[in-house]
């Protein structure tokens, strides 16, 4: 599918639907964001319910906010809302507006989809942070789709495919040289051109680090289309919720559409308090990284967490644990194609060879134990055909 028609409407400003049967909701808003209708960053369509917004809708296909009343006559906001989510369009974010003490309408409208709610009386500062915000992912949601729509316009194109690809992962490192407190290194080899893994970490906030990992099912274009569209949604969603078990849940529910019929994603995503050395993980069916104690000298693996795999199965849960980093601790994050590598006999270079590599490098720099990993890989598959990507990801907190 092309999404050309909702990043055109990005770049040409914002078109906000607004639903309330106040009359003198229209003046205010009007005033408050006139200098903004005024250079077309903004331009507003209104309804008085919910019946006369789906009309809207239907006339101006390129309305992408609604901001919705939730108490309203013929239609009221939440069942709105259920004809939004109806729709399966991830270009059109609701921002739902009620009563403080109505509290448990709002969670149902939450529950329902809602991107973010607003009390009344309405506080017409905290509106426009809102509104801002809602614009900000809406634009990390336009770059997720024009990278799913480059990687489909360039399939028969492997160069192109590779770079575009590569482009995507972060690969300079250190990636913040001014915050000493930790270090990064990570790489990826993948068995085509292009492959399904991927691995990511950006500051969500100045203390709070995010890192993941993640292995699309399959190889080639199809697993890396899967994977820019995945990774991005991650990253948008990363920016707007903190706990990591709700953050792959969301991302789970997004990518259900996404996904053909053999067609999936493990991730295992984490934050981390770059000062207190504390974090919160939480694992959809992926392999879990190993933790280099530098007091101790042991390596073990983090305990999993509930949840599986996504992109399969609609509502599910994930569970979120934490851990707390001492200095010089390190977190090695890795996919299956390190553990199920083969040689030429088809024997599996296991969890049980790099574990025993792992506590014989623990106190190298990260840079070592990745690139040593590889080689030690390597050591044992020889010269046998490589079947499926290799991503490896460590991070030490320095305290």
């Amino acid at each position: 599918m092309r999404h050309t028609h909702f990043i055109e409407s990005i770049s040409m400003g914002h078109k906000i639907l607004v639903v309330d049967d106040e009359p003198d909701l229209e003046l205010l808003i009007k005033q408050k964001f006139r200098k903004q209708i005024r250079e077309n960053e903004f331009n507003f369509v209104f309804a008085q319910n919910g019946l006369q917004a789906l009309e809207k809708l239907s006339q101006h296909q390129d309305i992408t906010v609604v901001l919705s009343d939730i108490n309203m006559p013929e239609m009221d906001g939440l069942t709105l809302l259920q004809k939004l989510h109806e729709m399966n369009n991830p270009a059109l974010k609701s921002v739902i507006i009620s009563a403080y003490g109505d509290m448990e309408n709002i969670r149902t409208a939450m529950n329902r989809g809602a991107f973010d709610f607003l009390t009344k009386p309405i506080n017409f500062n905290d509106l426009e942070l809102t509104v801002q915000k809602t614009m900000e992912h809406l634009a990390i949601i336009k770059d997720a789709l024009k990278s799913h729509d480059d990687l489909v316009a360039v399939q028969r194109d492997l160069t192109t495919a590779t770079r575009i690809q590569q482009s995507l992962l972060p690969k300079v490192f250190p990636p913040f040289p001014h915050r000493p407190e930790i270090g990064i290194f990570a790489q990826m080899v993948t068995a085509k051109e292009v492959g399904g893994d991927f691995y990511d970490y950006y500051f969500i906030d100045e203390d709070r680090l995010a890192f993941t990992i993640g292995d699309v099912s399959g190889k080639g274009i199809p697993a890396a289309i899967y994977m820019a569209v995945a990774r991005t949604l991650l990253k948008a969603i990363a920016h707007q919720i903190v706990n990591p078990g709700e953050v792959l849940r969301r991302l789970n529910t997004l990518l259900i559409p996404e996904s053909e019929s053999a067609t999936f994603v493990t991730v295992f995503y984490a934050v981390m308090n770059v000062r207190t050395g504390e974090v919160h993980y939480s694992n959809g069916g992926h392999n879990s990284p190993y933790l280099l104690r530098a007091d101790s000298h042991t390596v073990e693996q983090l305990p999993d967490t509930e949840g599986t795999l996504l992109g399969k199965i609609p509502r599910l849960d994930f569970e979120t644990k934490k851990l707390t980093l001492h200095k010089g601790d390190t977190i090695f994050l890795y996919t299956d194609g390190v553990s199920e590598a083969m040689d030429a006999e088809k024997n599996l270079y296991g969890e049980d060879r790099l574990e025993a590599f792992l506590a014989g490098v623990n106190g190298s720099t990260i840079d070592e134990i990745v690139t040593g990993s590889i080689a030690h890989l390597k050591t044992h598959t020889c010269n046998a055909p490589q079947s499926d990507d290799i991503t490896l990801l460590t991070l030490r907190f320095n305290g």
